[in-house]
């Protein structure tokens, strides 16, 4: 019986992580669920997976959890020093879904001892790619994943030599707003932004997608987990979504992975690993696809991506800092405080000041250092928001 834990597990992610291991009860030992808002669900999920200890990041909604845990044996916490312990119990396998830079200390401890890490928080790789890499070799463990455009990705390299690699193609929906008058995107609602026309995802991803910000991390994520340069990494508005990345290598082939809107499939894929299993996802009907369409993005409404070349080619603690912005931003934009093409700006004009500083590209990366870059960053974007409504 494996033992498992899942950080965000009350998001989109952690629920259809849980569908899987409720299909297997036996095959698997429930160690830690996380959550924070959703005291409810977490609570229940805790109750019927049996789980040693249920989490919640917030401590003001501590009591609220222990009353909805009473009597079932599960023990109740709150707060970034319990997820650290939670990370820490043993574990054979970890599923890392919270969202946010916050997923990065969590990962990083569960590495320390030598786990499976499932990675769904694209910001761990994005803020502190070397350091998680480097976490991981030094204590034996295995990151796998989990975003389905790094898991088609991983798949399509499986037995392959990576000095054939010439191209990875990741592809993108297009987001809410891909056949929008551009004109018309400084004026669109959190409501529009927060609905997808493939995938069902939580609000901040789905607008992230909109804005092409999710794709962007993407990039930034490829070239931290497979190694590669930017220069080799490409990005491509696939409206099907079905194709989930191509890998291009030096004898003119391309291998795509393809698949269904359905997220279990890289869970169950890291979930089973190295193995393949049935898995309860549609079987896709080609013939009633009939055609898969592509094109280049338009880097006037998506420029997202060029920022994201930007931190590519700069490093060190870039990422940090382009993604503490790009939080900021967002919480920004759901919040009223700033439109939807500002995003873009606030967060392009954040990286800009911060490389004009020294030592931000040649910095040693550390938890404490990223966390340092976040924190600026995030005033930094704040702050940005009077000169834009000014």
């Amino acid at each position: 019986m494996r033992r498992i834990t899942v950080f965000g597990a009350t998001g989109s992610i952690g629920q259809n992580t849980l569908d899987l291991v409720r299909r297997a009860p036996d095959a698997y030992d429930v160690v830690a669920l996380t959550g924070a808002s959703n005291i409810a669900q977490l609570a229940r999920d805790a109750i019927e997976f049996n789980a040693d200890v249920a989490v919640t990041s917030d401590p003001a909604r501590l009591a609220d959890l222990r009353a909805a845990l009473s009597g079932s044996g599960v023990e109740a916490a709150a707060g970034e020093g319990a997820l650290i312990e939670a990370a820490a119990r043993p574990a054979d396998w970890v599923m890392s879904a919270i969202v946010g830079a916050a997923g990065l200390a969590p990962g990083i401890e569960a590495l320390k001892h030598g786990t499976t890490l499932a990675l769904a928080n694209k910001e761990s790789l994005v803020c502190a790619g070397p350091l998680l890499m480097a976490e991981a070799a030094r204590h034996g463990a295995t990151i796998l994943p989990v975003d389905s455009e790094h898991s088609a990705v991983f798949q399509a390299l499986i037995g392959e030599d990576m000095d054939a690699v010439e191209r990875i193609i990741i592809t993108a929906s297009g987001g809410a707003f891909r056949d929008r008058p551009l004109d018309d995107l400084d004026h669109v609602t959190v409501a529009e932004a927060s609905s997808h026309p493939n995938w069902d995802m939580g609000q901040r991803i789905t607008i992230d997608s909109a804005s092409m910000f999710n794709k962007a991390m993407e990039l930034i994520e490829t070239k931290e987990f497979f190694g590669v340069g930017p220069d080799k990494i490409e990005a491509i508005v696939h409206p099907e979504s079905l194709i989930h990345a191509m890998v291009g290598f030096n004898d003119g082939a391309i291998m795509a992975h393809v698949g269904p809107h359905d997220m279990r499939h890289a869970i169950g894929f890291a979930l089973h690993w190295p193995d393949r299993r049935h898995l309860p996802v549609d079987r896709l009907d080609l013939a009633q696809i009939g055609q898969l369409n592509f094109r280049a993005p338009d880097p006037v409404r998506y420029p997202a991506l060029d920022i994201a070349r930007t931190v590519m080619q700069a490093g060190g603690l870039t990422g940090a800092v382009f993604n503490a912005s790009k939080e900021q931003a967002l919480d920004d934009f759901i919040a009223g405080r700033c439109s939807f093409t500002d995003m873009a700006r606030k967060v392009a004009s954040c990286v800009d000041v911060m490389l004009s500083r020294e030592g931000l590209q040649n910095a040693t990366i550390t938890l404490d250092s990223v966390q340092e870059a976040d924190a600026m960053a995030r005033a930094l974007t704040t702050n940005d928001v009077a000169s834009i409504k000014g």
